[in-house]
């Protein structure tokens, strides 16, 4: 099993639009035996979704997410954890015991001049 986490400085990143990189745990077991840190390859958004395909993650957990992007990662078959928050490596952990609090219905939703609403904390 790989898992990604959109993160920053070790925590779950609550934009995707806008992670600049994920980190990867590799999961034998029901235990993590690797992780890495990868940056976006220069992507943004719906191009994000390709840095996950390229490090074969099947499992994806992050914070705030828009609709085409959610639409995207389940086209994949990635399992989408949205609505997540706080540390990346306590979220993984959560998971694997079965505890990760997360928000299935989580969803950016953007508006004409790049203003949005959703619980990543950016408002503009």
């Amino acid at each position: 099993m790989k898992i990604a986490v959109a993160y920053d400085n070790g925590e779950v990143f609550q934009h995707f639009g806008r992670t600049e990189s994920f980190k990867i745990y590799d999961v034998e077991d029901g235990k993590v035996v690797s992780s890495k840190v990868v940056g976006n390859g220069g992507q943004s958004h719906g191009g994000l979704v390709q840095v996950l395909l390229e490090n074969k993650v099947d499992t994806f957990i992050c914070g705030g997410i828009g609709g085409g992007a959610r639409q995207m990662i389940e086209s994949y078959g990635i399992r989408l954890l949205p609505g997540a928050n706080g540390s990346a490596d306590a979220c993984v952990d959560a998971l694997l015991n079965g505890s990760l609090d997360y928000d299935p219905e989580t969803e950016c939703h953007h508006h004409e001049g790049g203003s949005h609403s959703c619980s990543c904390g950016r408002h503009d």
